[in-house]
């Protein structure tokens, strides 16, 4: 009689290493781009400030008081 338990353990502790391996991998890729330094969450504010003019912009342009919108750029 065979025993086919040892294949599948095997095969799952392979699995196991495989996704620890890809998990390290992009931890220290992350890591050395930049994604944890002091200056990471400065792309997020910046779209946060770039809604806020357009939601901003698109307010005085319906209005259209645009000479009063201190942040539109006057034609």
């Amino acid at each position: 009689m065979r025993d086919y338990v040892y294949p599948s353990v095997y095969f799952a502790y392979f699995y196991f290493f495989l996704l620890l391996v890809g998990a390290i991998y992009f931890f220290i890729r992350s890591a050395r781009q930049g994604y944890w330094n002091e200056r990471s969450e400065d792309a997020k504010y910046r779209m946060l400030e770039e809604d806020e003019t357009v939601e901003q912009a698109s307010v005085c342009s319906e209005s259209g008081q645009a000479e009063v919108c201190p942040t539109l750029p006057r034609s």
